[in-house]
């Protein structure tokens, strides 16, 4: 049960300063990260570029520093090392082949 009636409630214009504030510290993550990537020659944001952006800015991103730590230096993101060592193309030659056809698993069309 609820005590108090004014408990629990928000003020109509709360979700509209939540979410701005969510889009700006957004747009100030990312940006940054992008400069980084783009700094570092790279066409992808990875970890370690969301990494040294929160190690610069430690003031405005403090509370992510902790998380952030976790992030191995070297570390260049989802799978990429391995894809690498395995011998796969690069992203260069897989832009320079275009897409590639992928095999659908839909249903077979009715023969006539």
């Amino acid at each position: 049960m609820q005590a108090d009636e004014e408990v629990g409630k928000v003020a109509q214009v709360t979700p509209v300063a939540v979410s701005k504030a969510l889009e700006l510290f957004m747009i100030a993550l990312v940006t940054g990260a992008a400069e980084k990537a783009k700094e570092k020659g790279g066409k992808r944001v990875t970890a370690q570029h969301l990494k040294s952006v929160v190690m610069e800015r430690t003031e405005e991103f403090d509370f992510l520093a902790e998380i952030v730590g976790k992030v191995a230096e070297g570390q260049e993101g989802a799978g990429g090392e391995a894809r690498k060592r395995k011998g796969s193309e690069s992203e260069e030659e897989m832009e320079e082949q275009g897409p590639k056809k992928r095999k659908g698993k839909g249903r077979r069309k009715k023969e006539e």
